[in-house]
């Protein structure tokens, strides 16, 4: 048997030289994928998510309350707890608090009540400012439209803003994730969601793996970890069984699951456990400074809805 070089197309390099033997191309080392320029003209900054129901000066809120779903897990308790920190440094104009639909207190009715005994206390004669909920939330889903929208109607002067995503700078930061993860051309990618029994909830993850795809000029699918199909380990099986069937050059591709979760916790170790080679870590790291993308996010919203 004898090597020889032949011109032949891999996935990785359009065109290159490279060995061969018995006429089939032998493996090579496939290149990492760089990510896009910072600024695309294709790309706006952010996308327009649906609107939390109307405009409200914002010169008259004075309170931002920040609503995550809530986890018992320490990392990512500190994870969402940095982000609520950030953007209260880079808005010292407004009282922000931090408040949770779910496993953690004190809930967002709490926090709402808590902040008008305040305001009457301060001011007994003002009307006092207006609050605005933002939720650390990835998608719209029953949180937003029910449990969300149930405590601000409590509170005549509370308004609910919109998720966070589907957004552009969630996809900039899921890209930046997969970099650091060695990311490379060929592998599979697979946007690895919470999932919900609300259908607008994962129409808004599908269009995020849409956006991410654009982005990396590359495939992505979706997988979820409960409540909506595909289920992420079923999508990860799939996806090897696609590297499996290519060219033998283009087995070296991996199955990676980009993490469209906020922060550590019980889903981003059922994630962990998907059988993916590469599971990212989340968008929110305790260790690490909040993404610029996600501060600005958060106050995008709570001045945009």
């Amino acid at each position: 048997m004898t090597v020889t070089d032949a011109q032949t197309d891999t996935p990785f390099e359009s065109t290159a030289t490279v060995p061969t033997l018995n006429g089939r191309p032998l493996p090579r080392r496939p290149r990492r994928i760089p990510l896009p320029a910072p600024e695309s003209a294709e790309m706006p900054d952010n996308v327009i998510c649906e609107p939390w129901g109307g405009l409200v000066d914002v010169h008259t809120v004075t309170s931002l309350v920040a609503a995550s779903h809530g986890t018992s897990s320490p990392a990512g308790q500190t994870a969402i707890g940095n982000l609520v920190r950030a953007v209260a440094r880079r808005r010292p104009d407004l009282h922000v608090a931090e408040a949770f639909v779910d496993v953690q207190q004190p809930n967002v009715a709490t926090v709402l009540g808590g902040l008008a005994r305040e305001a009457r206390l301060s001011e007994p004669a003002a009307p006092g400012g207006r609050k605005r909920i933002v939720p650390l939330l990835l998608s719209a889903g029953y949180h937003v439209h029910v449990d969300l929208a149930e405590a601000a109607a409590g509170h005549g002067d509370a308004s609910v803003a919109g998720a966070l995503g589907p957004d552009q700078r969630l996809v900039k930061v899921l890209a930046r994730r997969l970099q650091e993860a060695g990311l490379r051309r060929g592998d599979h990618v697979i946007l690895g969601s919470a999932g919900s029994t609300d259908a607008r909830a994962v129409a808004d993850c599908e269009i995020t793996a849409q956006m991410l795809g654009k982005y990396l000029g590359m495939n992505v699918a979706t997988g979820y970890i409960s409540a909506a199909q595909p289920e992420l380990k079923s999508a990860v099986s799939a996806g090897q069984a696609r590297i499996s069937k290519r060219r033998f050059a283009a087995r070296n591709a991996r199955v990676v699951v980009a993490t469209y979760l906020l922060a550590p916790g019980y889903f981003a170790s059922l994630a962990a456990g998907c059988g993916a080679d590469i599971v990212t870590e989340p968008l929110l790291v305790p260790d690490q400074e909040p993404p610029a993308e996600l501060v600005n996010l958060v106050l995008d919203r709570f001045s945009r809805g």
